[in-house]
């Protein structure tokens, strides 16, 4: 049996919403085995950006390729213990965060969120690099 402990210790402030933790400081697993999923954009399988100035539809888009990433390595967006996510606009961003809490919110990862001056296109909004772990 796989074990996972997510911590928020309590002297470490934690960023909630609507009294619900966004994030976990500490993941802490047995699963020995790694998934390292680079930094998926808002691209359509033709290299096409998807949401042109939408941060929605970016960010829906970034999390169908982060599922189709993992189920590439046999996991699921339940095995993430970790994720970095790159934002051209924090505001905006958390403004529309409810849609990264429905991609990422069941496992609860590790996060962190950085504000960029720009992606590897002046279209992009976002980015999200994963790592997931898996049982042998």
């Amino acid at each position: 049996m796989t074990i996972v402990r997510i911590k928020n210790p309590k002297n470490l402030h934690t960023h909630t919403r609507n009294g619900k933790p966004v994030y976990s400081h500490v993941v802490i697993t047995d699963r020995p085995k790694l998934v390292f999923i680079s930094g998926q954009l808002s691209k359509d399988e033709d290299g096409n950006v998807v949401g042109k100035g939408d941060i929605r539809a970016q960010i829906r888009q970034v999390g169908r390729n982060l599922k189709l990433a993992l189920d590439a390595a046999g996991a699921t967006l339940e095995d993430v213990v970790k994720s970095n996510t790159y934002v051209t606009d924090y505001e905006l961003y958390v403004k529309n965060s409810d849609l990264r809490d429905q991609i990422l919110g069941v496992t609860l990862p590790t996060s962190t969120t950085v504000e960029v001056r720009c992606l590897s296109h002046p279209d992009f909004m976002i980015e999200i690099e994963v790592v997931a772990a898996l049982a042998m």
